[in-house]
């Protein structure tokens, strides 16, 4: 499509519009994190003596870096047309770009924390060809121009009129369609139980670096975690001797730290992924916004939608606590390969949900099919192999090898347990594979979503009747990733015959 396509008809000029100034505010912000591919260079400085140029090489740093980002922001512009969107760009090799609003399949808005002081937000066009290229980027316009810009396109693919295409630097928030109705939401309670199941060790090693790292710099010799420091601790205030005679309370104490810390981070990174999270419903959509320092506005085109995906854990599960993602043609940014649109909530608020979506959570009475026991042969073997790594070790004198042999049961034990949880179930329209017990995950695939359906087996299967099915999902996973493995050959040609026919009829 032409450059003139955008032209009014009255012949005026077209309204080329730039990205807001605090951009180069944002680009301040991240010299932060790029500075850190300079240290290098300067640390070279360091140790070849030459200090003096150090100060010099920072600011001509700085001072380049601000210069490119001036002058993307200067050769950066874009016009909104009555039905298309034109973006040019680039300073020495010019890039001139054409969206029609037909092909933009929605406009996601991102404020990090920087933004949301500004007052400005990202913006973000997918449209649905395949692949991160094909889509484009408003890094920072003002937030009213950018939820207008997203009302004008949501009215052209639904047909409505808007008084005006353009969006504009001091345009108002742009009010919720009366169709849009709230789904699901998470207040700061929700949040803060949903922390409590969120116990995470990984803070554990960072804190344990830190304090390796400010070790010298700390007043005393302190590891939270290790029973003896707090025993060190408590001979500094003179209750040493009370503590040597009741030394499981230096244990408790290195106990309750740990779990501080992992119910901290837990709660922190729920707090700081979804605060204040809303999923709505639109005419064509499921819009979820979320987030504290980074604010996020996404939608998923219900017609889009290929999978859903329950997942829980051994313990939040008794407590009835599940999440909900939904495999989906559009894309969720680089850090989510599926949508989450239920991060902590009970069936009874994931139901309307799914409902909404045209998939049905089996019946609490749904008769469920095993796989066979052969799934846990692969661990099976490793046990195996790890008995004879043990035996060798024994044999050269090293007594590690006790550790291989008694491990080698636990792993075929746990193997065999695990394979009690692969389950499938026919629901005529859908199929739903259930598998794990330490975080279950019930994935619940519509025959007319599947794209491709592969019968696979092999000569251990063979023997034995067996054979295993592998879903083709097109989406935020990887093709081919959800399978039911090891079960009767009929059956598996039954409902790849059947799925195959869906789709035929799709």
């Amino acid at each position: 499509m032409s450059h003139d396509a955008t032209i009014p008809a009255t012949g005026a000029e077209p309204d080329w519009q730039r990205l807001h100034p605090a951009t180069l505010a944002l680009a301040i912000a991240d010299l932060g994190p790029r500075s850190l591919q300079f240290l290098p260079a300067v640390a070279a400085l360091g140790f070849t003596g030459n200090w003096i140029w150090i100060v010099p090489a920072v600011g001509a740093f700085l001072l380049i870096s601000l210069l490119a980002a001036w002058f993307q922001w200067l050769r950066f512009r874009f016009l909104v047309g009555e039905d298309e969107i034109v973006i040019e760009s680039g300073v020495f090799s010019r890039q001139h770009r054409t969206i029609p609003f037909d092909r933009i399949q929605d406009v996601s808005i991102e404020q990090g924390l920087v933004s949301r002081a500004l007052g400005i937000a990202k913006v973000g066009f997918e449209t649905g060809a395949g692949g991160k290229e094909n889509d484009a980027n408003l890094d920072a316009i003002a937030l009213g121009a950018a939820q207008a810009l997203r009302t004008t396109i949501r009215a052209h693919r639904s047909g409505e009129a808007v008084a005006s295409p353009a969006a504009t630097a001091d345009a108002a928030p742009a009010a919720p369609a009366a169709e849009d109705r709230l789904l699901f939401a998470m207040g700061p309670r929700r949040l803060l139980v949903a922390g409590l199941f969120n116990f995470s060790l990984a803070a554990l090693a960072v804190v344990g670096a830190a304090m390796q790292f400010f070790d010298n710099l700390l007043p005393f010799d302190f590891n939270m975690f290790n029973p003896m420091d707090w025993i060190d601790l408590a001979e500094r205030y003179g209750l040493g001797d009370w503590v040597y005679a009741h030394r499981w309370i230096a244990g408790i104490g290195a106990a309750l730290s740990l779990l501080l810390i992992g119910f901290a981070s837990g709660i922190a990174t729920m707090v700081f992924a979804n605060w204040d999270f809303r999923l709505t419903r639109e005419p064509r959509a499921l819009r979820r916004t979320r987030g504290l320092t980074t604010r996020t506005d996404v939608a998923v085109p219900v017609r889009r939608v290929q999978a859903a995906i329950l997942v829980t854990g051994w313990f939040r599960r008794r407590f009835g606590w599940h999440e909900l993602r939904l495999q989906s043609l559009a894309s969720d940014g680089e850090k989510e390969r599926d949508h989450q649109v239920v991060p902590f909530g009970k069936l009874g608020e994931i139901d309307p949900v799914l409902a909404e979506v045209a998939i049905a959570r089996p019946d609490p009475g749904q008769v469920w099919q095993h796989s066979h026991r052969i799934v846990a042969l692969g661990p099976v073997i490793g046990a195996i192999c790890a008995t004879i790594g043990g035996g060798v070790a024994l044999w050269l004198g090293n007594a590690v090898g006790w550790l291989g042999i008694g491990a080698a049961p636990l792993i075929a034990l746990i193997a065999f347990w695990a394979a009690r949880f692969h389950q499938w179930a026919d629901l005529g329209e859908q199929v739903a594979i259930r598998r794990g017990w330490w975080k279950p995950k019930t994935t619940l695939l519509p025959h007319a979503s599947v794209q491709s359906v592969d019968l696979k087996t092999d000569f251990l299967q063979r023997p034995l009747g067996l054979a295993t099915l592998v879903f083709g999902v097109p989406g935020g996973s990887s093709l081919a990733s959800h399978e039911i493995p090891a079960i009767p050959f009929g059956a598996a040609d039954d409902l790849r015959t059947r799925i195959l026919a869906a789709r035929a009829r799709r």
